[in-house]
Protein backbone atom coordinates (compact mmCIF):
# COMPACT_ATOMS: atom_id res chain seq x y z
CA UNK A 1 0.00 0.00 0.00
CA UNK A 2 1.40 3.39 -1.02
CA UNK A 3 2.03 5.38 1.83
CA UNK A 4 1.09 9.26 3.27
CA UNK A 5 3.78 11.56 2.39
CA UNK A 6 4.42 15.04 4.74
CA UNK A 7 6.43 17.28 3.87
CA UNK A 8 7.24 21.39 4.94
CA UNK A 9 7.25 22.69 1.46
CA UNK A 10 8.99 25.84 0.59
CA UNK A 11 7.65 29.31 -0.46
CA UNK A 12 8.24 28.64 -4.05
CA UNK A 13 6.91 24.78 -3.98
CA UNK A 14 3.58 26.49 -2.70
CA UNK A 15 3.75 29.00 -5.82
CA UNK A 16 4.32 26.53 -8.26
CA UNK A 17 1.19 24.05 -7.50
CA UNK A 18 -0.44 27.03 -7.19
CA UNK A 19 -1.63 26.27 -4.16
CA UNK A 20 -3.79 29.61 -2.83
CA UNK A 21 -6.08 29.25 -5.50
CA UNK A 22 -7.55 25.03 -4.82
CA UNK A 23 -11.00 25.40 -2.72
CA UNK A 24 -10.83 24.84 1.34
CA UNK A 25 -11.90 22.37 3.10
CA UNK A 26 -12.57 23.03 7.12
CA UNK A 27 -13.20 20.24 9.78
CA UNK A 28 -14.20 20.41 13.57
CA UNK A 29 -12.78 17.82 16.00
CA UNK A 30 -13.62 15.00 15.43
CA UNK A 31 -12.95 11.41 14.13
CA UNK A 32 -14.03 9.86 10.82
CA UNK A 33 -13.20 7.03 8.36
CA UNK A 34 -12.29 8.19 4.45
CA UNK A 35 -10.99 6.88 1.50
CA UNK A 36 -9.49 7.92 -1.16
CA UNK A 37 -11.20 7.63 -4.56
CA UNK A 38 -8.28 9.22 -6.36
CA UNK A 39 -4.77 10.84 -5.11
CA UNK A 40 -5.00 14.04 -2.99
CA UNK A 41 -2.53 16.59 -2.48
CA UNK A 42 -3.51 19.16 0.21
CA UNK A 43 -1.92 22.02 1.95
CA UNK A 44 -2.78 22.12 5.68
CA UNK A 45 -3.59 25.91 6.50
CA UNK A 46 -4.13 25.06 10.56
CA UNK A 47 -5.06 22.20 13.03
CA UNK A 48 -4.14 19.04 14.28
CA UNK A 49 -4.38 15.99 12.80
CA UNK A 50 -3.69 12.20 13.33
CA UNK A 51 -4.46 9.97 10.52
CA UNK A 52 -4.14 5.81 10.75
CA UNK A 53 -4.14 3.85 8.09
CA UNK A 54 -5.32 0.33 7.62
CA UNK A 55 -1.90 -1.56 8.67
CA UNK A 56 -1.71 0.58 11.69
CA UNK A 57 0.37 3.46 10.73
CA UNK A 58 -0.07 6.76 12.38
CA UNK A 59 0.27 10.29 10.68
CA UNK A 60 0.79 13.44 12.28
CA UNK A 61 -0.20 16.32 10.55
CA UNK A 62 -0.21 19.97 11.77
CA UNK A 63 -0.71 23.48 10.06
CA UNK A 64 2.48 24.22 7.12
CA UNK A 65 2.67 20.35 6.12
CA UNK A 66 2.11 19.38 2.25
CA UNK A 67 0.19 16.34 2.34
CA UNK A 68 -0.32 13.20 -0.52
CA UNK A 69 -3.00 10.81 0.13
CA UNK A 70 -2.54 7.70 -2.37
CA UNK A 71 -5.34 7.06 -4.21
CA UNK A 72 -7.21 3.31 -2.57
CA UNK A 73 -6.14 4.87 0.79
CA UNK A 74 -8.62 4.11 3.81
CA UNK A 75 -7.73 5.78 7.01
CA UNK A 76 -9.40 7.08 9.98
CA UNK A 77 -9.02 10.72 10.74
CA UNK A 78 -9.00 11.72 14.19
CA UNK A 79 -8.70 15.53 14.42
CA UNK A 80 -7.16 17.05 17.56
CA UNK A 81 -7.96 20.83 16.48
CA UNK A 82 -9.80 22.19 13.88
CA UNK A 83 -8.66 22.30 10.44
CA UNK A 84 -8.46 24.03 7.54
CA UNK A 85 -6.80 22.94 4.53
CA UNK A 86 -6.37 23.56 0.65
CA UNK A 87 -6.63 20.54 -1.58
CA UNK A 88 -6.13 19.25 -4.61
CA UNK A 89 -7.51 15.69 -6.24
CA UNK A 90 -5.78 13.86 -9.29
Amino acid sequence: MAEIKVKKPTDEELQELNVKSWPIWECDPSTFNWEYNEREICYIIEGDVTVETEDGKSVRIKAGDLVEFPKGLKCVWKVAEKVRKHYSFG
